[in-house]
């Protein structure tokens, strides 16, 4: 939720606060909550909830789409930028692993830590529930259930968790429900009901399911490691200058050299670099330049941050300097034509990158395929570097090559029951329906629609002369949202 809060912050466009807001993800039976606002909790909005059921309750529920691949990257992101306060670090689905034994004497100790924690957290604009236990499993369930910024040891670990319910081991849902009939509520009780019926009960089924393993490695009965992965390549190049300087363009070239054979020798490519300088001051400047394809021409890398030092402060002068490659892209080596002509998608490419270093990322478009079930959304003006498009499109049914935005409204003069028009009038001329082919039903996509919006019925019509058009009719009879259905004209065929 704190991400899109601060993209929707960015765009201008968040809803006030006292507007519960959701973000929703596609269930069994429909959409489902993914995450909730604060002015949602305070209402009693809870995860899982079905999106229908909510509206139904809370009229003003403001719904977007959740972005689980987003969330998954910045929370990778946030768990290499967590490795400041120790060198094993995790991130999980819901929350970010950190080892921090022999860590803690650095910050002045395990109560400092936290707070330094908390402090920077904030600074990122990202709300944490923070908790440091003796265990992998301890600190998880203190996180999410316990109070904030709790530190528990080794020696009480036990009576800590013991008031927690049974819900902090993470078990499935089967498993919760099966424990509150036998009326085992919280950690306490489960600890001190007698071990050997509850092993026989469980026995056979998969360690994230047994209740009973998963309280030995909370309390240290038993082993839980933390394998944290190693950090991701960093393509950097840096220079440090013998007494400070203020011009940083004499020492581009040198840096763009070592950048391009680093990325040669891996047989890799750029797609956004950044440049960076220290400030003897202790401050840093850098600006960010993006390419549209993957690159490792270090001549192009200067013709491209060039531009983008002109603003640059330099304060009182700045002694290092780097160049790093922040998104990569594998880029094979290959033998220029033996015909000595130059690749001309290459050169599309370098001039695109030149426009936008110089003009800015949204004023250098052009037009792509986008997802959408709108037929009018399909396509859109997007950034050349912006990835040209969101996702693969996939037309399973014909679609006519010229369409019409907005829909042009026409005046039916005979429909037939459950089908198009027999005879309508569009731009102040009749025409007389031979045959059709439809209805294609488009359901109204709830993500970015008004609640009310109709759904469309599209239907496939052949007229007298010949001409084919596609119609749709906004709405059905007793829908609850508007008057009587009406007939729009939203492309011709041929």
């Amino acid at each position: 939720m704190d991400r899109w809060r601060r993209i929707t912050a960015a765009q201008r466009t968040l809803p006030d606060e006292a507007v519960p807001v959701v973000l929703a993800t596609q269930g069994t039976h429909g959409p489902v909550v993914h995450a909730v606002s604060a002015a949602g909790v305070a209402r009693g909005i809870a995860c899982g909830a079905r999106v229908v059921d909510v509206q139904a309750i809370h009229p003003d529920l403001h719904v977007e789409q959740a972005d689980i691949e987003g969330d998954q990257a910045l929370l990778g992101r946030v768990a290499l930028w967590a490795r400041r306060w120790c060198p094993w670090t995790v991130a999980e689905h819901d929350g970010i692993l950190m080892d921090v034994r022999g860590a803690a004497h650095l910050f002045g100790g395990e109560a400092q830590m936290l707070r330094d924690m908390h402090a920077r957290f904030a600074m990122q604009g990202l709300r944490a529930r923070l908790a440091l236990g003796p265990t992998r499993g301890a600190a998880q369930m203190l996180a999410r259930f316990g109070a904030q910024g709790v530190i528990c040891g080794a020696d009480d670990v036990a009576e800590v968790l013991a008031p927690l319910p049974v819900a902090a081991l993470r078990l499935p849902h089967d498993t919760l429900r099966l424990l509150e009939r036998l009326g085992l509520r919280t950690v306490g009780a489960l600890a001190d009901v007698p071990r050997v019926g509850l092993m026989r009960r469980f026995a056979g089924t998969v360690e994230a399911a047994n209740p009973l393993l998963l309280l030995d490695r909370a309390l240290g009965r038993s082993a839980d490691p933390l394998d944290a992965p190693a950090e991701g390549a960093r393509w950097l190049a840096p220079v440090r200058m013998a007494e400070p300087v203020v011009d940083p363009v004499p020492w581009l070239e040198g840096l763009a050299e070592d950048l391009a054979a680093q990325l040669a020798q891996a047989e890799q490519g750029a797609r956004l670099l950044r440049v960076t300088i220290y400030r003897v001051d202790g401050e840093w400047r850098s600006r960010d330049v993006a390419t549209a394809r993957a690159s490792r021409d270090a001549l192009h890398f200067v013709r491209l941050v060039t531009g983008k030092l002109d603003g640059i402060d330099p304060g009182f002068g700045f002694d290092l300097m780097t160049l790093e490659a922040l998104r990569v892209e594998p880029l094979v080596l290959h033998q220029d034509r033996l015909d000595g002509t130059h690749d001309a998608g290459a050169d599309v490419a370098a001039l695109l990158d030149r426009l936008t270093a110089k003009l800015g990322p949204q004023r250098v478009t052009w037009d792509a395929w986008v997802q959408s079930h709108k037929p009018e959304r399909v396509e859109a003006r997007v950034p050349v570097l912006a990835g040209a498009v969101e996702g693969t499109v996939e037309v399973a049914r014909e679609r006519p090559l010229r369409l019409f935005d907005p829909a042009e409204e026409v005046v039916v003069l005979y429909a037939v029951p459950e089908g198009p028009p027999a005879r309508f009038s569009w731009r102040r001329v009749t025409f007389l329906m031979v045959r059709f082919e439809g209805p294609e039903r488009i359901a109204p996509e709830w993500w970015r629609d008004r609640s009310g919006t109709r759904l469309r019925d599209y239907y496939k019509v052949e007229v007298m002369e010949g001409r084919r058009f596609w119609l749709f009719r906004g709405g059905i009879v007793g829908d609850a949202r508007g008057g009587d259905p009406r007939w729009f004209l939203q492309g011709v065929f041929g």
